[in-house]
């Protein structure tokens, strides 16, 4: 039945796409990479302040345009997945927590009815290519990677484990390629998948996800850049020069294939550092819903249509990329649900300097905690009892306000590191955040609150892991 659901979307989105006045065959339209990070923080590149100079990602932004205020969807692995494939806040989704190889998580995946990147850009005829780590349901009936819009997959389907099931296998496709992979052949043969592809001869356009484990634990960089990041940076310098290699192989493919001009390359980390890296300046890191947590590295680099050289500090989202790339293929958004995302093309182009966005919504699994604008933020009153697992597990400094009693208003264009509480100077700025906590409490959800606009996830007390 969900393949069926499933085919009847393609169905839909490609007559859709065939009805665009700007599908004609004539059309040129630009292959698109994105590269996704994982678990790299705000401060980890050294284009954004690490002493870690990392030269390939760093040329990527000089040579193009750096965002500065670049929000994920969610600060854990999957439902930060589910933004950027669906344009939508996980929740909203249906996908609003990280998936275990447990029978609690036996059928939650990404929901067949949602419309990924890939399917609509499927759609507008893109040949799609999926390298890397999914973390969506693999194994869950109709939310594989081939299920989702992909033409064709390579990679682990979850994190890296030598004692979990199947998560030290390959898979192509839908079959094992290769059981028991050392991890650090991993990155290295992503590379040479993605590479081999981008330099091979294309009848379509296409785009590319590929999907890094690196920044991610285990910290293992492979042989070849053991000691090259020096003592002090470590194994997990090691592993960010090797990230930052890999980036660079893909640019040059790009280069050497002669496409480059025709290229989009975005490049991102799904949430902010856990046990290693660097926050930057930000407060937090992977697992809360301050700024660390949830802003990440956003890159985009496109010669000749973006201008190099721009850094913008315009508040915007992992979900703008799926208008985004709808834009560049000429076709339309699904209109027949929310999207959140929002076309931020005449921001990159440097047509315009705003933000699209007038609010931006921090859940914590299914707990709404956090309302911001581009200029002031409002953290709500939460218990313990209301954070997801991941939360809950240990406390230090990248665990602050675990729990709050009364909100917290913070200046955004002045304290990025949520350091100092204004709300007795701004009474008006936070009830106007509070009432729109209100507004999207009732359409997405919360603890308590099933949504008006919110997929159902199935899962009981989400909250908890078992």
């Amino acid at each position: 039945m969900k393949n069926k659901r499933r085919l009847g979307t393609l169905l839909a989105l490609a007559f859709t796409a065939l009805m665009q006045p700007g599908n004609a065959a004539t059309a040129e339209k630009p292959n698109i990479i994105l590269i996704f990070a994982d678990d790299l923080g705000y401060g980890d590149l050294g284009c954004y302040g690490s002493p870690l100079k990392t030269p390939e990602i760093d040329k990527l932004a000089a040579d193009g345009l750096r965002a500065t205020d670049c929000l994920v969807g969610a600060n854990v692995c999957g439902p930060s997945r589910a933004a950027l494939m669906t344009g939508r806040y996980p929740l909203r989704a249906g996908h609003p927590i990280s998936r275990h190889d447990t029978g609690k998580y036996e059928k939650y995946g990404i929901a067949p009815e949602e419309i990924t990147i890939a399917e609509h850009l499927k759609s507008a005829g893109y040949y799609t290519k999926m390298v890397g780590k999914w973390h969506l349901g693999f194994h869950v009936e109709g939310s594989h990677p081939l299920d989702a819009g992909f033409d064709d997959y390579l990679g682990l389907h979850s994190n890296y484990s030598k004692k979990l099931g199947d998560a030290d296998t390959i898979y192509h496709n839908r079959e094992v390629q290769e059981e028991k992979v050392p991890f650090e052949k991993v990155t290295n043969l992503y590379t040479e998948e993605v590479v081999n592809f981008i330099k091979g001869e294309h009848d379509k356009p296409f785009f590319v996800y590929f999907a890094h484990h690196i920044a991610h634990d285990p910290i293992l960089p492979s042989k070849q850049f053991k000691g090259s990041a020096g003592k002090k940076a470590g194994k997990f310098g090691d592993f960010l020069l090797e990230l930052d290699h890999s980036v660079g192989q893909v640019r040059e493919a790009v280069e050497m294939a002669g496409i480059a001009d025709n290229t989009l390359i975005v490049f991102m980390s799904d949430n902010g550092p856990a046990r290693f890296g660097s926050a930057g300046p930000l407060l937090g890191g992977k697992y809360v819903t301050m700024e660390g947590g949830h802003r990440v590295p956003g890159i985009f680099n496109w010669p000749g249509q973006i201008p190099a050289g721009q850094v913008s500090d315009a508040m915007i989202t992992s979900m703008d990329l799926m208008p985004l790339f709808s834009d560049l293929a000429g076709v339309e958004v699904p209109s027949d649900r929310t999207i959140d995302g929002k076309n931020i093309i005449d921001l990159l182009t440097g047509k315009t300097e705003e933000s699209p966005h007038d609010y931006y919504y921090y859940y914590n699994g299914v707990n709404l905690q956090g309302v911001r604008t581009e200029n002031w933020k409002l953290q709500l009153p939460r218990t313990i009892e209301d954070q997801p697992y991941w939360a809950r597990k240990g406390t230090g400094p990248r665990k602050p306000y675990l729990s709050l009693k009364d909100p917290l208003l913070f200046d955004m264009k002045n304290d990025t590191g949520e350091k100092k509480n204004v709300i007795s100077k701004h009474p008006e700025v936070a009830a106007e955040l509070e009432k729109e906590a209100e507004r999207i409490r009732r359409e997405i959800g919360d603890i308590d609150v099933i949504g008006t606009d919110q997929r159902p996830h199935g899962l009981i007390n989400p909250q908890d892991k078992e």
